[in-house]
C-alpha cells in the first residue's frame, strides 16, 4: 500500500484557497491513502464560538465533504482529514476518512488541547477501527498522541495504521510517536501543518515535522517545515506481527488483570 501525508500552511478562514492548495499538491501523486492535517480547511485559531459556527460543517453535505469526496474520486485515493464539525449546536474537532466510494468513518477528538476546550465538545465516538482495501485503520487528532491509552485501544482492536491529523505546537510528538509505534507495533502517519497564526491577541506557531513510522519504530520518511506531500510503500501486514521474540508477544503478554487496579 502506498501511503502518505500532506503538510502545508492553511490560511485561516479561506476554505477554497486551502482546497486549491491541497488539490495542487497532490495532483501528481498516486497513493492509496493520504492523511491531511487537523483543521486543514479552516485553520486553527478561532476567536470564539460564533466564528467557529460560521466555519464548521456537518460530516456530509458541506463544501469540505464535497471537495474531499470529489478529490478522492479524481485521485482514486482514500483521504483522511481534520475539520471543525457541526452537529446541531455542538462542535467537534473531528477527522473523517473518505474513499472514492464515499465516507468510511468519523472520529471526534477525545482530548482537547488548551483553549479548544472553550470551543469544542470532547469527542464521543470512542476509538473505532475502519477498513480500506482490507487494511484496518485508526484515527487520532493532535493532542490525542499524549495519551498512550488512545493508540493502544486502536491497536488492541486490530488497527494496522494510525492516521494522525495534527496542528502541533509542542515539540515532543514526533519523538513520542516512535515509542507509540513500537509499543503497539503499528504504522503511524502524522500529518502536521506549518506556519503561524496570529489573530485577536492569540499566536500559535506550528512545528511541521510530519512523518511516517514503522511498527519497528523506524522513521520511514520525515520532513521539517516545508510544504510537501510525501508517500512511501509499506506492507501493512507487518503490523499484524506483535512478536518481540520467540517468548514475547506485546498483545498476548498484556496484564489486564493488573492494569488500573
Amino acid at each position: 500500500m502506498k501511503v502518505g501525508f500532506l503538510q502545508f500552511n492553511p490560511v485561516f478562514g479561506k476554505k477554497h484557497q486551502n482546497f486549491e492548495t491541497v488539490r495542487e499538491l497532490i495532483k501528481n501523486n498516486h497513493a492509496d491513502l493520504i492523511t491531511l492535517p487537523e483543521l486543514f480547511n479552516t485553520g486553527y485559531t478561532f476567536l470564539n464560538r460564533e466564528e467557529l459556527a460560521q466555519l464548521a460543517e456537518p460530516i456530509t453535505g458541506g463544501e469540505t465533504a464535497d471537495f474531499i469526496f470529489s478529490l478522492a474520486q479524481q485521485m482514486n485515493c482514500c483521504l483522511a482529514y481534520g475539520f471543525a464539525e457541526k452537529e446541531g449546536r455542538t462542535f467537534y474537532n473531528s477527522m473523517a476518512l473518505v474513499s472514492p466510494q464515499g465516507l468510511i468513518g468519523l472520529y471526534r477528538k477525545a482530548h482537547l488541547y488548551f483553549e479548544e476546550k472553550k470551543l469544542f465538545q470532547p469527542g464521543n465516538t470512542g476509538f473505532k477501527v475502519f477498513e480500506y482495501k482490507e487494511v484496518k485503520l485508526g484515527m487520532l487528532v493532535c493532542y490525542d498522541w499524549i495519551y498512550p491509552e488512545a493508540m493502544r485501544t486502536l491497536a488492541v482492536k486490530g488497527a494496522q495504521i494510525i492516521l494522525h491529523a495534527a496542528n502541533l505546537v509542542m515539540s515532543y510528538c514526533p519523538d513520542a510517536m516512535i515509542t507509540r509505534a513500537l509499543e503497539n507495533r503499528v504504522f503511524v502517519i502524522t500529518a502536521d501543518r506549518i506556519g503561524a497564526e496570529r489573530r485577536g491577541g492569540k499566536e500559535y506557531t506550528f512545528i511541521g515535522k510530519s512523518q511516517i513510522v514503522s511498527p519497528d519504530g523506524e522513521i520511514i520518511v520525515s520532513v521539517k517545515d516545508e510544504v510537501c506531500v510525501k508517500t512511501v510503500d509499506i506492507d501493512p501486514s507487518a503490523a499484524l506481527n506483535k512478536e518481540v521474540n520467540e517468548f514475547n508477544d506485546i498483545m498476548r503478554d498484556r496484564r489486564d488483570d493488573l492494569y488500573f487496579k
